[in-house]
């Protein structure tokens, strides 16, 4: 066994997915593919990847050689997983995949898939190697070149390599590994079984690097810059002379996708700002003064609040309240863009991140469904644009910048689709309830930001379940709401650890709440990470 952790995103990933297949590398820019094997940082290593500039895609691990070829990658990297390489109906390696002429690096599972799959010999090891580990570089070999012969490494594995396939060179050992490291030049193959990916590997982004430049010669032209000019380009092809409307919400994604259509084809693109009575405090009333005052971007502003609580009436299940807000979403534009003639484009701000976790395809799981993704009706009247489909969340802020959008929008936190909606957890999104989850969320953001922490975190928000509980105010009983305060940290919301906030601020936070609003009596902390729970409730 190796990777010990597999999560339900990765199963996801796991299976082969045609909204994933869709996303080819940009024109201009050399890829990478990484195949996901289960592996709980499968995502976190193509994101290293285009760190280092070289565009990544994550690919199921049964695409195929031929899927693979397609794409014309200048390298490929096979993922840890969570399965022992020997063990019925484990992931299997194509073996063509090794004869594309392309360099192949395995990491973890991955590494011990090659050692097998040419010769080598793979076996459960008596103690598994779970953390942090001691690394002892022998042969440095390509991939450690220059660095020091003992250095720490970040380990998660139970299988173990003891012997390099025929042909190939041990580069290294660890304390529970015989062969840590293994390369053959000669055929561009090669192995580690640590990951090089997590922060806790101090030399791993040095060897993907390597990897990257010095053995698949890649060109690291992904940037921010080069993502501009790609979209602008793929954007004026695919719409042409036609018009584009956009539901713009006024989060990261829906504004960085606006701006970059917008900068690609002008008027052609209307906004339609849908206050859905779902947003947060004041949120409207900046969204339009951005877009049409700062930015001239033509916006229609669509009051829409009774619309939603009437599709909201008596839903308390959380896909439901999803795909019943996308649903009436797609309405309300249809309705706007007939009101502007042949309207044939609709803009949406799909992440990558948002594609793997929302499965869809052939029957791959779906953890929940994304507002981008899996909340569409089917007999949509729009074809999709989507430019920021390839890209994960800090790439978006980094092109937001590149556009000139505000910092304060760059770096607002991400906010779902469905709004409070998916907030209110257990019950019906009515009224009353949505304005006292606003306030609760008005007074935690006011907090954080005086506290100068709002950057430091993903995302900080307000649940309000369907509970109520007994309490004491001025010496009186009441029986109250609970609001739990959700705070988290992450890189790419693929995983995420909870926030160790100040004790003096959750104070703060909790005694505002319960002075200033009436209807609350009780304030807590949610301290779980993703995996094992995600970072919405619902």
């Amino acid at each position: 066994m190796t990777d010990g952790v597999v999560t339900s995103a990765t199963a996801a990933a796991e299976l082969v997915d045609e909204d994933v297949l869709e996303i080819i590398a940009p024109r201009a820019v050399d890829e990478v593919v990484v195949l996901d094997y289960g592996g709980q940082y499968s995502q976190l290593i193509a994101r290293r990847v285009r760190e280092l500039g070289v565009f990544s895609e994550l690919l199921p691990h049964h695409v195929g050689a031929e899927e693979v070829r397609r794409r014309e990658p200048k390298g490929l990297i096979l993922s840890g997983g969570p399965a022992s390489v020997y063990a019925p109906g484990a992931p299997r390696l194509d073996r063509e995949l090794l004869e594309l002429g392309i360099p192949v690096l395995g990491i973890c599972y991955g590494m011990q898939l090659i050692a097998l799959a040419l010769g080598g010999k793979v076996e459960g090891a008596e103690v598994g190697e779970f953390g942090r580990s001691e690394l002892t570089v022998r042969e440095p070999g390509r991939l450690f070149a220059d660095l020091p012969a003992d250095q720490t490494c970040w380990m998660s594995h139970r299988d173990t390599v003891f012997e390099p396939p025929p042909d190939f060179t041990a580069l290294a050992s660890s304390t529970g590994s015989p062969v840590a490291a293994l390369e053959s030049v000669e055929r561009a193959i090669y192995g580690i079984q640590f990951h090089p990916e997590v922060v806790h590997t101090p030399y791993g982004q040095t060897i993907l690097e390597r990897f990257l430049a010095e053995i698949c010669e890649a060109d690291r032209s992904w940037s921010p810059e080069s993502i501009v000019a790609e979209q602008i380009a793929r954007i004026r092809a695919q719409v042409g002379s036609g018009k584009v409307i956009c539901g713009l919400s006024g989060g990261v994604d829906s504004s960085v996708a606006a701006l970059l259509v917008h900068r690609a084809i002008g008027d052609q693109l209307t906004c339609v700002f849908v206050d859905h009575g779902l947003m947060r405090k004041n949120e409207g009333e900046q969204v339009i003064r951005a877009f049409r005052d700062h930015f001239k971007v033509p916006l229609v502003a669509v009051d829409a609040e009774q619309r939603f609580l009437e599709r909201l009436r008596g839903v308390s299940d959380p896909e439901t309240k999803r795909k019943g807000i996308g649903a009436e979403f797609i309405r309300v534009f249809e309705e706007e863009a007939a009101k502007l003639g042949e309207v044939k484009y609709l803009v949406q701000g799909t992440l990558y991140s948002d594609v793997i976790e929302s499965g869809g395809g052939t029957g791959a799981a779906t953890i929940k469904s994304h507002h981008n993704v899996g909340g569409l009706p089917e007999d949509l009247q729009f074809e999709l644009v989507e430019p920021l489909r390839a890209l994960f969340k800090d790439e978006v802020r980094a092109v937001g910048a590149e556009l000139g959008l505000p910092e304060r929008l760059v770096w607002r936190q991400p906010f779902p689709g469905p709004g409070l909606a998916i907030r209110i957890v257990g019950g019906e999104a009515t009224k009353q309830r949505l304005d006292l989850l606003r306030e609760c969320d008005y007074i935690l953001q006011d907090e954080i930001r005086s506290a100068g922490l709002y950057r430091d975190l993903w995302q900080s928000f307000c649940v309000l379940p369907d509970i109520r509980t007994v309490g004491v105010q001025g010496d009186e009983r009441t029986y109250g709401s609970v609001v739990v305060i959700r705070a988290v940290t992450s890189d790419d919301a693929m995983t995420a650890d909870w926030a160790r906030l100040p004790y003096d601020l959750l104070e703060q936070i909790a005694s505002r709440m319960i002075n200033e609003l009436r209807d609350v009596n009780r304030v807590v902390l949610d301290i779980t990470s993703k995996p094992p729970g995600t970072i919405e409730w619902e």
